[in-house]
């Protein structure tokens, strides 16, 4: 069984062919539930995300915010496992054709199999991994069997990162390049700031690869700001927040999410 790398690179191009940038959602795995994340994700599918990273819920998340961690707290006490995040990434790929990955920390990969995990993730049609703790210099075995099973693997790179690790990294990599905006954890921000469209240049310079820009990106007008320079848009805290405001009214949750990704999509596209 083979994933979907193909898929994810169509998309991005289909973006870039109508002049626009992709909009990639992130959401937690079994946040609020299994059955309510599956469902949020299908939501924000319909309101116009291309693209959704399927988050692997984590005791120590310490690349994200407090607004993520506290919905991994929530997934966790909720007794999700890595085979609830298989099927997450199964039923929101097959309900909408469209790519689906996993974003997690290295750890529960490591316990769980590399094998085991590339197998079943190509299994559930997913198309690939964001791993933003695993060293490029240890990641061939990684890399052997993603490719292997036709999933992407995603590096992150960061405003601190020097051209020459860039380049490392970016070769390593494929699908397309995550570039945080900024250093720090993950949440929303007042201004995504002139780092990342610097940092996206720097990146482009190394790689045809696109390059997709998160953290701190959570309205229209912030969508449309790095739009203008990125060939992707991630946004995580954002729809995370929408859920966790609802408070427990998933029929309002779901409407929330739907609402912000079709503004956001519209902010992609006004690209000047």
């Amino acid at each position: 069984m083979s994933g979907n790398i193909e898929l994810l690179g169509d998309t991005l191009a289909k973006a870039k062919a109508e002049n626009r940038a992709a909009l990639i959602a992130y959401l937690p795995a079994g946040f609020p539930t299994v059955d309510g994340g599956i469902a949020a994700i299908k939501a924000v599918f319909d309101g116009g995300a291309d693209v959704v990273e399927v988050g692997l819920p984590h005791s120590d998340p310490v690349l994200d915010g407090p607004v993520i961690q506290t919905a991994d707290d929530i997934a966790l006490r909720g007794g999700v496992k890595i085979a609830d995040v298989m099927r997450t990434v199964r039923e929101a790929h097959e309900a909408t054709g469209k790519p689906v990955l996993v974003m997690t920390y290295w750890n529960p990969i490591d316990r769980y199999g590399i094998e085991r995990f590339t197998e079943e993730l190509a299994a559930a049609g997913g198309a690939g991994c964001i791993l933003p703790d695993l060293p490029v210099q240890e990641s061939s075995v990684w890399r052997e069997h993603a490719d292997k099973h036709g999933l992407a693997t995603v590096f992150v790179v960061a405003p601190s990162s020097k051209d020459e690790r860039l380049a490392t990294i970016t070769a390593a990599g494929s699908g397309f390049v995550y570039a945080a905006s900024l250093m720090g954890v993950t949440g929303t921000r007042e201004s995504v700031g002139e780092q990342a469209a610097d940092l996206v240049r720097r990146t482009r310079a190394t790689s045809d690869l696109p390059v997709c820009v998160g953290l701190g990106v959570s309205n229209a007008t912030q969508a449309k700001e790095v739009a203008v320079f990125a060939d992707g848009v991630i946004v995580g805290s954002a729809f995370v927040k929408r859920i966790l405001d609802a408070d427990g009214d998933e029929t309002a949750g779901l409407a929330a999410v739907r609402e912000l990704a079709a503004e956001l999509a519209e902010g992609v596209r006004r690209v000047s």
